[in-house]
């Protein structure tokens, strides 16, 4: 592949952690996801000890990283969520199965291109809302199915008070932009912030709170399909090799952690979508196997990675 991007610093430690089951109840239960908080940490750990704290950058893409992983343990094919675990980063899976099927020698010469065609393979996802594009920070798409899933997600490590007006007033544009042309679509908004808002800027706290419950559609007027909130702590005291992100979710209200986040976002693309789709998802939710058939003339079928050894 070529250059190395924002996302690279990540791929080792996603390649080293498994995409194992998140689902913590038994069948007939009321569904509880159990967030993996340990990778998020660590992937958070990377910007720090390098020094590259920011509200953008590094620090955010690890964010996306760890929310694309946990699509991917509830389920959802590898490729067909956004950013891929791999460069590059958006590919769509009919491309994927295309160049599977190619000739093992021709697979090799092509795979290295994808990211030098951008109109195939872009950096960033964007997609285009009712009145105007917008990059889509985690997304689940194919072009027979529309996009499925929309996430922004947004970090703040300082300043809180001060920045907090914007970053809502920029979610409740992107919210309506998105759903008023998507609205089957799960739109969601994740927002993590530094825990030292909890002793620095209570109000700022507070306002938070509020906000993030108030960015949810609970009326049918519009607003994303779910919010989610946590905040992660490190020592400034220690150097830098030896700092360590860890996950706060015990302050954060119950209606709005991580694990209530993830699976409303998965409950509303299974919802809105027939059960002969996404199977392995359900699967793994209802704790049950169902029998469905491979419904003819899709994708979903396990592709087959057995090409041939050749190019004859």
């Amino acid at each position: 592949m070529s250059k190395e991007d924002a996302l690279t610093a990540f791929d080792a430690e996603l390649a080293a952690t498994p995409a194992n089951d998140p689902w913590l109840h038994q069948e007939g239960e009321p569904p509880r996801y159990g967030p993996d908080y340990d990778l998020l940490g660590r992937l958070l750990t990377y910007p720090i000890r390098s020094g590259s704290v920011s509200e953008s950058g590094r620090f955010a893409k690890g964010i996306d990283a760890w929310l694309a992983h946990e699509l991917r343990r509830g389920g959802f094919l590898a490729d067909e969520v956004w950013p891929r675990a791999t460069r590059p980063r958006v590919l769509p899976r009919d491309v994927v199965l295309f160049i599977d099927k190619l000739p093992r020698r021709l697979a090799d010469q092509v795979r290295p291109h994808l990211e030098r065609v951008t109109s195939v393979a872009p950096a960033d996802a964007r997609v285009l809302g009712r009145a105007y594009y917008k990059q889509i920070d985690v997304c689940i798409a194919r072009w027979d199915r529309g996009p499925e899933l929309l996430l922004s997600t947004k970090a703040q490590v300082s300043s809180f008070g001060k920045n907090l007006p914007n970053r809502f007033e920029e979610a409740y544009g992107d919210a309506a932009n998105l759903r008023g042309r998507y609205p089957l679509a799960a739109t969601g908004f994740f927002f993590l912030q530094r825990d030292t808002i909890l002793t620095t800027e209570k109000e700022a706290w507070e306002r938070t709170k509020d906000m993030m419950s108030k960015l949810r559609d609970t009326d049918g007027r519009g607003g994303y399909t779910a919010t989610g909130l946590a905040l992660v702590h490190w020592d400034d005291d220690l150097p830098l090799s030896e700092q360590e992100v860890i996950v706060n979710v015990d302050d954060v209200p119950p209606s709005l952690r991580p694990d209530q986040f993830l699976d409303a976002m998965i409950h509303q693309v299974l919802d809105v979508t027939p059960v002969t789709q996404h199977v392995d998802v359900r699967q793994l939710r209802e704790r049950r196997h169902l029998p469905l058939p491979t419904p003819p003339g899709t994708t979903d079928d396990t592709p087959d990675n057995t090409n041939p050894p050749s190019d004859s």
